[in-house]
């Protein structure tokens, strides 16, 4: 059964991982994580598909903790809780999809990751959700090193 975190979104996309699947590392989550990508779909992604009529699923979501290992993440990735995904929106710039996030969403972290100033396209927007006492911290991830804000 396919589970229905939001109007568009299903779990089945928030925990996929090519990755995971080629080295069958299972990458199932448990109740508190489900719970999680429910609340990340509901206050994140759907917000986004809302405005922007695009479909799209996160090119991360959910990542157990050997995926996450293996990915070099560190431990303390809200991915492992299910509180952060990773996205792209098809004819969207990262800047803007970013700029829209931290200027319309509640958020707990948003990061442009891996940005190269001056190409709107490149890199990624990773945000995160949590329900208590959210940070609405805005990060850039460019050159190796985070910058406050976003950095065009």
């Amino acid at each position: 059964m396919r589970m229905q975190l939001s109007k568009n979104f299903y779990l089945s996309e928030l925990v996929h991982s090519n990755t995971a699947v080629r080295l069958g590392i299972d990458n199932t989550p448990g109740e508190a994580e489900i719970e999680s990508l429910r609340l990340v779909a509901q206050n994140i992604l759907q917000p986004i598909r809302d405005h922007y009529k695009i479909p799209f699923s996160p090119s991360s979501g959910f990542r157990g903790l050997e995926l996450n290992r293996l990915l070099k993440s560190k431990d303390s990735s809200q991915h492992v809780k299910g509180q952060a995904v990773d996205i792209e929106l098809p004819g969207i710039s990262n800047l803007d999809l970013a700029t829209w996030i931290r200027d319309n969403l509640s958020y707990d972290q948003l990061i442009l990751e891996f940005h190269t100033i001056g190409e709107p396209y490149s890199g990624w927007v990773h945000c995160s959700y949590v329900q208590k006492m959210a940070r609405m911290e805005v990060l850039t991830f460019a050159d190796k090193k985070f910058s406050q804000g976003l950095i065009a």
